[in-house]
Order: structure tokens, then C-alpha cells, then sequence
């Protein structure tokens, strides 16, 4: 077996990019070659990382393996040293073609093998163009990059660097191209998307750029915003939400604790009561809205008392779809020389909150019981709605496809459909 293949681990702006990356290594000729595009958000990430690259060089021992990605970026030696990557890559220089050059004409030498320069240093992005993600159910269109916020248990603006934006007109093109080619659904996403716009002329926000790309691209049929920090959501954002069907109702915030004192520890800048307040005006603003969360169980010098305060959050937001992280110290953090909280207390809090989430979902889920809803075909038996609930239906349908179907039934982790049958008028 030959040719290029990438395996792409973390968030949505990584699966972007490695689509551009994709594009890149075939124009400069890369052959038989493994790409593996990482993430450093916790130890495990870095972990599951090592481990996918023993078992790759073993499965495909004449490949190059090519480790980019933000765990190379933060952590470029301990790539480095592993015997089966061939070379270590930057964020930067990942999405350059010049990085993928066949070796020798890349450099051959140990200290060629590296090339990972101080991501501090970028001041723009740029936009990646791509054709599309292998179907036309949802693409992903990078909008920002970096994070000019230090919270003290996050290692990624290390590896992202600061905030920069793409040009509203570069977003606009790329979603356009993809919307033109077929794709039903586009999904903004970066490293903190609510800062978008802070470094570009006349500083646009994030709900300016939506509504530019609604108004400039009507044959796209849904926009998505990935996970943003509520408490930087823009007026017009919110006012499109209430007003464009086209913007679904899905938000996934970044959340991270439901305590004021671990909010502040975390060096966050919200409080309990702001993400509160923000989940009842977006409810009030678009009642069919559905919210995720990232939350972290056991960060250090949390207390019983704010544990049940991050758990009470689940229901005094109303929030669906959790995304639970048991604390990890990232070495580098803050967080990680702060007082500890017990592994086997932190393993439990975190599975207690997961329990919380999968009741929050089934409740979720139970509402759309015996309803009408269009449902965004991924792949043949299986869509999702509006707001991101996963469905399970019969019938025919292509990825990319509307449909509009009944629910039949609502279980603990996804609905059961069936297509509507329209009467002949």
C-alpha cells in the first residue's frame, strides 16, 4: 500500500486543516507517507497520539510518518526522538507545500528532521481553499486562529499562538466555493472564534461575519458556529439567531466549571451567573435552541461544594451535549502546580457529570418525540437535525440531503425517523 494518508486527532479546525494539508503534501509530490495531524489539549491526546504512530509504522513499516499538529508544536523533541517519525512539523509550516518536499530535497540530516519555529511570531491567517471533506453533508471553514487568553490549564495557545483572523472576504469565497460545489452545511470554526475580527480594519465581529456570508452566499442551506466562549457573543450574532433560520440553533460553549472561585483560579472570564443569563436570552431569543458544553471535573482545589456547583450547571443551563474532561496537568500550565485534587475523586466526578449529561440528553432528546424535522443526511440511515441531534432513520437518502422526516422515537443517545410522505396536491 502506498500514497498519503493523514489521521487527524482533536478539534474541528484540525480536520479543516488537515484537508488543506491534504492539498499541500500533493503538490509537492509527497508519496507514501503517513501524516499525523495531533493535539495537545491533555496528556491523553499526546498519548493516544504516540501510540497511533508505533502501531502506523507498523502497519505501513515503508511509510514516512510526518507528525504535525499542536503536540508537535508544544512538544517537538518528544516526536522527535520516537524512531518511527520521519519528521516533526509546526502549525505554521504544516500548511506549507514546501514541508511536504520528498526527502532528500527536504533535508536528510537529524537537524533537518524539525522544523518547528516559535508560532508567537505569526501575525495572519490566511485562508486555506478546499473542495470539500470526501461529501457534501458538512464542511468546515477555518475563521480564526490562536488565542490571546492565557487560561491556566490550557496549553493550545502554545501551540496556536495568538489570535488571528481570517479577512471576511477570504471566508466568504471559501464557504461560497464549497456551498457552489454542493455542500449543505458549513461550520465556522477556530481556537476562540468569538475574538474574531479584533486584529482586521475596522475590528468586524463574529456576528458580522455570519451575517455577511448569509447575505453574500443564499444557496447555502445551514451555517454552524462551532464552540465559542459565551460572554464575548456578539449583539448581532445573538440578533441573527433570533432572526435566520439558516444559522442553526446549536451552541457549544466553553463553559469549563460552574464555580465562581475555579472560574477565577481558571482565569476565565465569565462568571457562574453570566453563562446562566447568556443560555436563558438565547433560549428566549430561539426556543428551539440546544446547547453543548466543555466541563472539567477536579480541577485543582475544587471542593465537594464546587463540583455540585459545575453539576447544577447542566440543568440551570439547560445544556444537551456535554464534553466531560477529567483535569489533566499539562506541564507549562499554571494549573499544573496548583494543589491536586485526588485522581480517584477526580475520575469520579467526572463520570458523575457524564451520568448528568446522558439524563440531559435523553431529556433532550424525549422533546422531539412524534415532530416534524428536516434532517441533514451524513450518510445512509443517519442525520442529524437542526440543532445537532443525531438520528437514526429507514429510507433512502444521499449524504447532503434535506429531509423532512417524523420522529418516531426518542432513545438515550440518538432518534429514530422516518421520512415524511407528502401528499399529491
Amino acid at each position: 500500500m502506498s500514497g498519503v494518508d493523514i489521521v487527524t486527532f482533536g478539534c474541528r479546525l484540525n480536520a479543516y486543516e488537515s484537508e488543506a494539508m491534504r492539498a499541500q503534501a500533493a503538490a509537492a509530490g509527497l508519496a507514501d507517507a503517513v501524516i499525523v495531524n495531533t493535539c495537545a489539549v491533555t496528556n491523553e491526546a499526546v498519548r493516544q497520539a504516540r501510540q497511533a504512530i508505533r502501531k502506523l509504522k507498523r502497519e505501513r513499516p515503508d511509510a514516512e510518518i510526518i507528525v504535525t499538529g499542536c503536540a508537535a508544536q508544544t512538544e517537538p523533541k518528544t516526536f522527535a526522538g520516537m524512531p518511527e517519525v520521519g519528521r516533526v512539523l509546526g502549525n505554521a509550516e504544516k500548511l506549507q507545500a514546501a514541508s511536504y518536499a520528498p526527502r532528500p530535497a527536504f533535508g536528510a540530516e537529524d537537524h533537518e528532521r524539525v522544523r518547528v519555529n516559535d508560532i508567537m511570531e505569526l501575525r495572519e491567517t490566511g485562508a486555506h481553499l478546499i473542495d470539500g471533506f470526501g461529501d457534501r453533508a458538512r464542511a468546515f471553514v477555518q475563521v480564526q486562529n490562536g488565542c490571546d487568553h492565557r487560561c491556566t490549564f490550557c496549553i493550545i495557545p502554545y501551540g496556536r499562538g495568538n489570535s488571528r483572523s481570517v479577512p471576511m472576504g477570504d471566508v466568504v469565497a471559501q464557504v461560497r466555493r464549497l456551498a457552489e460545489g454542493g455542500t449543505a452545511e458549513i461550520v465556522l470554526t477556530g481556537v476562540d472564534i468569538t475574538s474574531y475580527g479584533a486584529d482586521l480594519p475596522g475590528t468586524p465581529k463574529l456576528g458580522d461575519l455570519a451575517a455577511k456570508i448569509l447575505k453574500l452566499v443564499p444557496e447555502l442551506r445551514r451555517l454552524r458556529i462551532s464552540s465559542l466562549d459565551a460572554i464575548e457573543a456578539d449583539p448581532a450574532l445573538l440578533r441573527l439567531l433570533a432572526e435566520e433560520e439558516r444559522l442553526m440553533p446549536h451552541l457549544h460553549l466553553s463553559l469549563q466549571a460552574g464555580d465562581d472561585m475555579i472560574l477565577k483560579r481558571m482565569k476565565r472570564r465569565h462568571a457562574r451567573a453570566d453563562a446562566i443569563a447568556f443560555c436563558a436570552e438565547a433560549r428566549r431569543l430561539r426556543p428551539d435552541i440546544a446547547f453543548g458544553a466543555d466541563l472539567i471535573a477536579g480541577f485543582p482545589t475544587e471542593s465537594e461544594a464546587m463540583f455540585e456547583a459545575t453539576l447544577a450547571l447542566v440543568e440551570e443551563c439547560g445544556l444537551a451535549f456535554l464534553h466531560v474532561f477529567p483535569f489533566s496537568p499539562r506541564k507549562g500550565t499554571p494549573a499544573a502546580r496548583m494543589p491536586l485534587v485526588a485522581p480517584g475523586i477526580v475520575k469520579a466526578r467526572a463520570a458523575r457529570l457524564r451520568e448528568a449529561g446522558d439524563a440531559a440528553l435523553a431529556r433532550h432528546l424525549a422533546r422531539h418525540l412524534d415532530t416534524a424535522q428536516d434532517v441533514l443526511v451524513e450518510k445512509p440511515g443517519f442525520g442529524r437535525l437542526a440543532d445537532f441531534s443525531p438520528v437514526r432513520f429507514s429510507g433512502t437518502g444521499a449524504a447532503g440531503d434535506i429531509v423532512p422526516m417524523t420522529v418516531l422515537a426518542a432513545g438515550a443517545r440518538e432518534l429514530t425517523a422516518s421520512p415524511l410522505h407528502r401528499n399529491a396536491a
